[in-house]
């Protein structure tokens, strides 16, 4: 990998007369993240130009937006997105769920510091001023970073925490949502696991279909986003990527931001997933949905 040769070959692509799409898409995905980062330096130290600067002045609409994403940092790139569903015009829920629920701790705490720095209000400030009610106070939780992330497995606790969600749903007349959103927000993945096959004894159903007759909106949203990260992540995105795509129209921005952001994370897996629960593969469906030099750039980060 030479940083220089990919700066002077991007340079070429977007220098003269029209621009060589190609060229950029070939460029960009056989790199990885860090060294996208080098040669973004890289252009600006022997070019004297910012590749940002340039790419946006050269392309145009969804697939502008995949390459600027693929440019950004991993972190930023969340940032970024969290802040445009708080700030942009209404709220994007989908998104700020999609990224609060699927995060690790570190990762979440990054987000934290680098939101902070970047926009002067931290984001749990911009939560509390753009969401209400429950769902607000389960997004909160999940910005916090502060799940357990050990393997322990307390059998007694896990007994008790899947009474304590059948007691706080199914059993009761109306829902206590703070039981649900203080156990399923906190606890370990293995721990919570066990939970859930003790719920599916105790309450005779799964946790998912409690949830789902028990709550509604975008709290329902929230916290089955919560239990399919833990059960199975690569399969919760191929859903949202599905989604993204299924029926008329298509939501570009959950397509873009997934395949952007786990590109280089799991998207092997998701791939697997995504043809085990739909039958067709990740790869036709991204043929079949979009077009032109967007759909060649999302088609090589799918791979396959």
């Amino acid at each position: 990998f030479s940083a220089e040769q990919e700066a002077q070959a991007l340079r070429k692509a977007m220098k003269g007369f029209g621009t060589d799409e190609d060229a950029i898409i070939e460029t960009l995905t056989k790199l990885n993240v860090s060294q996208r980062q080098q040669v973004l330096i890289t252009y600006k130290s022997t070019i004297g130009r910012d590749l940002i600067d340039d790419l946006k002045s050269e392309l145009s609409g969804n697939f502008e937006r995949v390459i600027v994403g693929l440019m950004t940092p991993t972190t930023m790139y969340d940032v970024h997105e969290l802040r445009r569903a708080l700030k942009g015009a209404g709220t994007d829920e989908g998104c700020l769920i999609e990224i609060l629920a699927s995060r690790t701790n570190t990762e979440i705490r990054h987000i934290n510091e680098n939101y902070k720095l970047q926009y002067g209000s931290t984001l749990e400030d911009d939560i509390v001023s753009d969401t209400s009610s429950m769902f607000r106070r389960v997004l909160v939780s999940l910005a916090m970073g502060n799940r357990d992330e050990g393997t322990f497995v307390d059998e007694a606790l896990a007994q008790q925490d899947a009474q304590c969600l059948y007691e706080a749903g199914e059993k009761k007349w109306g829902t206590d949502e703070v039981q649900f959103m203080s156990i399923l927000c906190t606890r370990n993945r293995c721990h919570l696991l066990r939970v859930f096959d003790v719920y599916r004894v105790i309450a005779n159903k799964d946790i998912t279909d409690s949830i789902k007759s028990e709550m509604s909106g975008d709290l329902e949203d929230a916290l089955l986003a919560v239990v399919k990260c833990l059960r199975n992540k690569p399969a919760y995105f191929a859903e949202r990527l599905y989604r993204s795509m299924k029926g008329l129209g298509t939501d570009d921005s959950t397509l873009i931001r997934v395949m952007v952001s786990r590109s280089e994370t799991d998207m092997l897996y998701i791939r697997r997933e995504f043809l085990a629960m739909y039958g067709k593969s990740l790869h036709s469906f991204i043929k079949g949905d979009c077009s032109g030099d967007y759909r060649k750039v999302l088609l090589r980060l799918c791979g396959g």
